[in-house]
């Protein structure tokens, strides 16, 4: 098994998983939660403690990448206790998952080299600007993610060591033919059923709902009929983008220009052909290669012809070797060197060594160093020094605001005139559903604290983004309480007739069922009932025209010898059916296997195999996992 994994890790399974990792760091951040400390765990994998602050990491990378994937119906979704509740179990047995997989790993010796790791952070696209890795833009990411270099690098590289694991075991899987060929004649297996539905609404005449019962659900499900807690909020908001500066003129903009000219050159640039060899197999082999190509160049050959001909960089060489222009800080530094030390046009260098082989690099053209001249520039220029007016406006505008609002904390038109703003105000609405700019974290949590609450003062400068602050205070606050009964009452004695019919449905399919099963057929039911015969003479699993809880339990019935095979099935809106299965026919799969349901099988058997491997590391461990509330929020 070992030497599965670490082949495993190389291969493209592997980098797929890697992949996933770096997305997340990319798309769901870190979070700002490893300053907590917490004296209780959220969950202990033999002997080893899954802290709070790990969890809270975890919960916030997962809220976030739903949030990016939902976009604003993920307030609708985040109302739902339940269902958070769900995503913070769900986000509880992943880290156990990979505390079980980082304790294998370490069991059986894997660990990912430092090199790897440094090559991995080089990689990452969100520590790069211009497309190459960026120090300063890497060390302020992860310091606000609240990483420090060196836990950053074990944070990745316990990630990338449990990849190996996941790679050894999804990244091996394979399916026989005759394993393919049984799953899609599954999957594309019909059944001919007949079936009817006993419709709860038709049933509703014979249901009263009492005052009292309507009165006891209340009382024992108070809790389901909270109104929301309501909140308005005056605020002022400033941004760079918005604020009217003067004109910048002409004179302006020329004196910038000089002032910074450096900025505007335009380095030399070298339009290269090359001949390459590739020595990654038989180093001695290349060189000879190389260094008799060398020699025929010497005595007359035609570069292109030998590049076509004989260069393993098969895109340069239909080209006859050309690598159009290149910059100084973008190929390999003996590349480089070579090339940009050959004085004339047509020169070819010696051979170069680089870490993809063997180089012979031709000058074809050459392009000085030039500045560009002001008339190309003035219009990005005039725009960044207008840019940089408003921000300078903005910062001012910022400070001032930021102390009156401190001084006469009691309102905030006082704020908003200094910076030549107004101030503006919602109605009452639950925080879910508070408008842009308000609906984000950092305002949210200051609405939340006992000063906004309690003291009705102003908050502190709130930034949201580059250039861009909001100062907000509550108007008027209506804390969450119990609806009324006089409100909920319909509500409640809908949802009891709704409970009480679905019931009825439910009884009278089993009774008409029992009928079926002393001799009586679905047909003489449906005549006695007034029912609607319906029949599906090729049901497939992705049918759209049946309830999908009808699909499921026909596909779970044996399959009928002599006599039709028949079953209840309780729908999801509360109905009932009655479905008889006729018949199965199975599909006929051709020799010619369709390479996306291949992979599509063999992905859910691995899948499958991954979660088994899982479920036997649990079983092995000593877990002990309290109930998720713990782990609320």
């Amino acid at each position: 098994m070992l030497e599965k994994i670490r082949e495993g890790s190389q291969g493209p399974v592997a980098k797929i998983i890697l992949g996933a990792v770096i997305l997340s760091f990319a798309l769901a951040g870190i979070g700002s939660y490893l300053g907590q400390t917490t004296e209780q765990p959220v969950a202990e994998v033999n002997g080893v403690k899954i802290s709070q602050t790990e969890f809270n990491r975890a919960y916030q990378n997962e809220r976030n990448r739903l949030e990016q994937q939902f976009g604003e119906y993920f307030t609708q979704i985040a109302a739902d206790p339940n269902y958070m509740a769900q995503i913070r179990q769900g986000v509880i047995d992943r880290l156990v998952q990979q505390e079980l997989q980082s304790q294998l790993a370490a069991e059986l010796g894997l660990r990912v080299s430092d090199d790897t790791v440094r090559k991995t952070i080089l990689e990452l696209p969100y520590f790069q600007l211009g497309d190459k890795f960026n120090n300063d833009r890497y060390l302020q990411v992860i310091r606000q993610m609240n990483f420090q270099p060196d836990t950053f690098r074990e944070y990745l590289r316990e990630d990338m060591t449990r990849s190996q694991l996941v790679s050894a075991v999804a990244g091996t899987d394979f399916a026989l033919e005759s394993e393919l060929k049984s799953a899609i004649a599954l999957q594309q297996q019909t059944r001919s059923i007949d079936y009817l539905v006993i419709n709860k609404e038709s049933l509703a005449d014979n249901v009263e709902v009492s005052e009292q019962e309507v009165s006891d659900y209340y009382d024992l499900n108070a809790s389901q009929f909270l109104s929301p807690e309501l909140i308005s909020v005056n605020y002022v908001e400033l941004k760079a983008e918005n604020i009217v500066v003067g004109s910048v003129t002409e004179e302006d903009v020329k004196a910038s220009y000089e002032q910074n000219k450096a900025q505007y050159v335009e380095p030399e640039k070298r339009r290269v052909s090359h001949i390459l060899i590739d020595n990654s197999e038989d180093d001695d082999a290349a060189k000879a290669k190389v260094d008799a190509l060398y020699a025929e160049l010497q005595q007359g050959a035609d570069f292109a012809e030998l590049a076509e001909s004989s260069s393993d960089d098969i895109v340069s060489a239909e080209m006859g070797g050309d690598l159009d222009w290149i910059e100084r800080d973008v190929m390999d530094p003996a590349f480089e060197d070579a090339a940009f030390s050959l004085e004339a046009k047509g020169d070819f260098s010696e051979v170069v060594a680089s870490e993809f082989g063997y180089h012979i690099i031709k000058l074809t053209d050459i392009q000085p160093q030039q500045v560009k001249p002001f008339d190309d520039v003035k219009a990005d220029l005039r725009a960044e020094l207008e840019r940089a007016e408003k921000i300078d406006a903005f910062y001012d505008k910022q400070t001032e605001m930021g102390a009156i609002a401190f001084e006469i904390s009691d309102r905030l038109d006082d704020a908003a005139e200094v910076a030549e703003l107004e101030v503006q105000s919602t109605p009452l609405l639950a925080l879910n559903a508070l408008p842009e700019p308000l609906n984000t974290p950092a305002v949210i949590t200051a609405l939340t604290s006992v000063d906004l609450l309690e003291d009705r003062v102003n908050s502190e400068v709130i930034e949201l983004g580059d250039e861009h602050i909001v100062i907000v205070r509550i108007n008027e606050h209506q804390p969450a309480s119990t609806k009324p009964l006089s409100d909920v009452s319909e509500q409640i004695k809908t949802r009891l007739v709704n409970d009480k019919t679905s019931e009825l449905a439910k009884d009278k399919a089993r009774s008409l069922f029992a009928e079926i099963q002393a001799g009586k057929s679905l047909n003489d039911i449906a005549t006695e009932q007034g029912l609607t015969l319906r029949q599906e003479s090729q049901l497939n699993r992705q049918s759209f025209a049946v309830s999908p809880a009808i699909v499921t339990q026909a596909f779970k019935m044996a399959h009928p010898a002599d006599t039709a095979v028949v079953d209840v099935v309780d729908l999801n809106n509360g109905d009932a059916a009655i479905v008889a299965l006729n018949s199965v026919t199975d599909a006929t799969v051709t020799a010619d296997i369709d390479p996306q349901a291949k992979q599509s099988i063999t992905m859910a058997q691995a899948n499958k195999n991954y979660m088994v491997f899982i479920e036997s590391l649990k079983a092995k461990a000593e877990l002990n996992l309290p109930v998720v509330e713990q782990a609320a929020e």
